[in-house]
């Protein structure tokens, strides 16, 4: 049996060999009852890593590349690997050896226990900044507070899937895109492995802070409507509040002639309208929201639904 090893290369040279030879083959010479495939996408690399990777792949029938025509970025280079895999199940991880290649066989373990998804989970992670692990779990309270997807925090792009899910990944068309949200969006049965993530064997990270950031955008883009209505949310609060507030002066200044001494001056009066008329402003921007949230779920093109067809038993098939 068949399993894919999908790994995305972008300007890997100083390390791609080591990874290779040092870490990934021995690994997976240790599996015996399964053949591997090795798919290194090449990401429009500026280095030599086209080469080198060239050059494993004469020396060795396993490996097989796709050679992007320029940089596409890490999502695209992961899901163009996914494309060309061939095998009952797909592992995906990086070059740069922060994907211990030494648990590939605990993904395997409980891919044959009936997962469909097994995730990768970050425990600590060498030379990991202050500001990148606070990011990072701004991130995922602030996302996990937002979206209806859930993902587990530091869960990481570093997972296998089965075949099924798979099929069903390929389907997705959008093109701004986290692989692993699209991923966690199809459901489907998902176990998960807790891994250490060792110091880069070479060289420094391509993802920079800006990179990041971006990539975050993207999720909540992707993955979830609520900010389109957060705004609307609070134009509602504002217009409420400003509306109880000029009633309640209405009533206690001109109706009632100030018993309580308040003197609100003609100011304060304007800037409350004002605050009114900025709440109307936006709810008026949610009603456009709504329309837009409904405009974007139809552009993704997602499916409506997903069924899971590895129980063959009793199912209805099309």
């Amino acid at each position: 049996m068949l399993i894919s090893v999908v790994i995305p290369v972008f300007n890997e040279s100083e390390g791609i060999e080591i990874f290779h030879n040092e870490y990934l083959i021995p690994e997976l010479k240790k599996i015996k009852k399964y053949s591997f495939e090795i798919i290194y996408v090449n990401d429009g690399s500026r280095d030599n890593s086209l080469e080198l990777i060239s050059k494993i792949a004469r020396n060795n029938k396993q490996v097989k590349i796709v050679n992007l025509s320029r940089n596409f970025g890490k999502e695209i280079a992961t899901t163009a690997g996914i494309n060309f895999a061939s095998g009952e199940a797909t592992i995906i991880m990086d070059s740069d050896g922060q994907h211990p290649p030494k648990s590939i066989n605990d993904f395997i373990n409980k891919w044959e226990t009936g997962a469909q998804v097994v995730i990768g989970i970050r425990g600590s992670n060498q030379k990991e900044g202050f500001v990148k692990k606070l990011g990072s779990k701004a991130f995922y309270r602030l996302f996990n507070s937002t979206s209806d997807s859930k993902i587990v925090p530091r869960s990481t792009d570093f997972r296998l899937i089965d075949k099924v899910v798979k099929t069903e990944f390929l389907k997705f068309t959008e093109r701004q895109r986290i692989t692993r949200g699209l991923i966690d969006w199809l459901g489907f049965r998902r176990e998960y492995i807790n891994f250490d993530a060792p110091a880069r064997i070479a060289g420094e990270a391509s993802y920079k802070t800006s990179q990041l950031v971006k990539l975050a955008v993207n999720s909540f883009i992707s993955l979830s409507l609520r900010p389109l209505f957060f705004f609307g949310w609070v134009g509602a609060i504002i217009t409420a509040s400003s509306f109880l507030l000029g009633s309640f002066i209405v009533v206690e200044q001109v109706i009632m002639h100030d018993p309580l001494k308040l003197a609100i001056s003609g100011t304060a009066m304007l800037g409350l309208f004002t605050s009114f008329m900025v709440g109307l402003v936006l709810i008026s921007q949610a009603m456009m929201a709504v329309y837009l949230s409904h405009v974007h779920a139809q552009t993704q093109n997602r499916p409506l639904f997903v069924v899971d067809t590895s129980n063959s038993i009793g199912l209805i098939k099309k």
